[in-house]
């Protein structure tokens, strides 16, 4: 129960930090599938 109290406690302290790791994570799945159908694209 300590640790869901922790890891709740980490969150909110941060939650800006999280929400830039998820919009970079967000970005690198985008440039990977672009990255994989551009041959054939081109």
């Amino acid at each position: 129960m300590a640790s869901l109290i922790q890891i709740k406690a980490i969150a909110t302290r941060a939650q800006f930090t999280l929400l830039q790791d998820a919009i970079g994570a967000a970005s690198l799945c985008v440039m990977f599938v672009v990255a994989l159908h551009l041959p054939a694209i081109l």
